[in-house]
């Protein structure tokens, strides 16, 4: 077993945040009294797990209760995708924003980004979205240059990377890949622009073994930049980001403290497969204490290449509640994401779980209406998964309404029927 979760380096840091809570937070004010919790007995990581574990049902159902600071601190709403159900509300201090700030400061150092680069940003800064705002935050704190085109309208982003040359983009991977079709369609010469590295968010990049995912491999030989995986949430407020040498995403010690459990609770070991729980440290609007995020993540330990020596893990390999048992093999979505992202002729795909007339789990997988290939892809899925799944043809415009619904800010390839 790892000691990895000795809490020594972040004792005071962990102490405070739970001693924050304990005299602030309405929630955990209940939470610790009906668990019988004596914070000032928390001692070793061993004290600190009898601590219950808090869902997101919880930040669902009591939200107002998690806030700690009176109304008139609050200077920033935003809400959580709402990726496994019903969005969050969630909200911000002027502490919290400077905390913000200087999380993304380290991630964008940690990846290579100086005072004297530029960047590209083109994700949202609307719509109550803390991502696009926490990396303008974190680029302005750093001093480097700050190109805010957003999301969408490829020509702007060329545009904008013509006039600014840029050396990073902050994209989604699968908008990296419209931009390359743009670009081929109106003749530009990507490949020798002023971008040197795009940070991905918001979709994996790697697989667990470090190498590039379909997505990721995909994106590399069409465009030979530097790919970096991040991985974060709103209820984190913190990232997990990867350094130059590819292999895991670090936390930062000092902002969050973080575990990977078995579906005992039990800390994985290291090589081994886990739900991610965070305690973001140093937070006060809207604290949580041993947040069970709902990713599966492996976890690698502590050692790296680069010297650092904190918590590393993949990005998520799945969501603990998406796992489909298909004819007695689990599944998540990404790995058959990731197998129909790799067969390059089919260019746009849904998919479906649902439960069927004997309340197990069936997949179906919504396919263009032209697609030429269906036996060959069902046969590359079968190779991949170890068991068949069902294929449907569907026009291609029910399909993009699906992937793109009004109310999510990002794309939505898998939907959950069961």
């Amino acid at each position: 077993m790892t000691n990895f979760y000795e809490i020594n380096n972040n004792e005071k840091l962990l102490k405070k945040q739970l001693n924050y809570v304990a005299a602030n937070s309405p929630f955990y004010k209940k939470h610790f009294q009906s668990n019988k919790i004596n914070i000032a007995e928390i001692q070793s990581y061993k004290d600190f797990r009898q601590i219950p574990i808090t869902t997101k049902e919880d930040l669902q159902h009591y939200n107002k209760e998690f806030v700690s600071v009176p109304e008139d601190e609050i200077i920033d709403y935003v809400t959580t995708s709402g990726t496994l159900g019903n969005p969050v509300s969630f909200a911000l201090n002027d502490a919290d924003l400077d905390r913000l700030a200087e999380n993304e400061r380290r991630s964008f150092e940690m990846l290579g980004v100086k005072k004297s680069s530029v960047v590209q940003v083109t994700t949202t800064l609307d719509r109550r979205f803390m991502a696009g705002m926490a990396y303008f935050l974190g680029l302005r704190k750093l001093g480097a240059g700050i190109i805010r085109t957003g999301s969408g309208l490829p020509g702007l982003q060329w545009g904008s990377i013509e006039r600014f040359k840029p050396e990073f983009l902050v994209a989604v991977p699968s908008f990296l890949l419209k931009l390359i079709d743009f670009a081929i369609q109106n003749g530009i010469d990507y490949k020798n622009s002023s971008v040197k590295a795009a940070v991905c968010i918001g979709e994996p990049l790697r697989n667990p073994d470090f190498s590039l995912n379909s997505l990721g491999q995909r994106i590399k030989e069409l465009w030979d930049i530097e790919l970096f995986s991040t991985y974060a949430s709103t209820e984190m407020g913190t990232a997990f980001t990867e350094c130059e040498f590819h292999t895991g995403n670090h936390s930062l010690p000092e902002l969050i403290f973080a575990e990977v459990l078995d579906e005992n609770q039990e800390p994985v070991n290291e090589g081994e497969i886990g739900e991610l729980i965070v305690t973001p440290l140093q937070t006060q609007t809207m604290p949580l204490i041993r947040f069970a995020t709902g990713d599966m993540v492996k976890f690698y330990g502590q050692n790296c290449k680069c010297g650092r020596e904190s918590l590393r893990i993949s990005t998520p390999v799945g969501r603990k509640q998406q796992m489909i048992k298909l004819k007695g093999t689990t599944l998540y979505p990404q790995q058959i994401i990731n197998l129909l992202t790799a067969f390059q002729s089919l260019k746009i795909f849904v998919i479906e779980a649902r439960l069927n007339k004997t309340q197990t789990d069936e997949i179906l997988i919504r396919i263009p209406e032209d697609f030429t290939e269906f036996s060959e892809l069902q046969e590359h899925l079968q190779a991949g998964l170890k068991v068949k799944v069902a294929l449907e043809k569907t026009s291609v415009e029910e399909i993009e309404k699906l992937k793109f619904p009004r109310e999510s800010r990002k794309p939505k390839l898998f939907h959950d029927f069961r």
